[in-house]
């Protein structure tokens, strides 16, 4: 049972299918926990790296004319931050679930 279920937190891994390692109803070992937070660093870890880029560009933008862009751009980090907040918060509650 419990190389069945490793095997599926390691392939849900590869897949980056972290979602589905989070929401396993099983006692996970200090391997299985180090692995899950391996996975949360890079689900966040990217969208964090979005943002900063979409944040550098609307700095840049900010000394130029061209207010059209600067709203797109600034819209475009909201959802960028939306979405970390959403991962985060649905992260915090399936592991608060185990």
């Amino acid at each position: 049972m419990i190389k069945r279920i490793w095997y599926q937190v390691k392939l849900a891994e590869q897949a980056e299918q972290y979602n589905k390692v989070a929401g396993m109803d099983v006692e996970l070992t200090v391997e299985e926990i180090n692995l899950l937070s391996v996975a949360y660093k890079n689900v966040i870890g990217a969208r964090r790296a979005s943002w900063r880029i979409i944040s550098s560009i609307e700095q840049k933008e900010e000394n130029k004319e061209g207010e059209d862009k600067l709203k797109m751009i600034w819209e475009y980090r909201q959802m960028i931050e939306t979405e970390i907040k959403k991962r985060c918060r649905t992260w915090k509650m399936k592991i608060s679930e185990t």
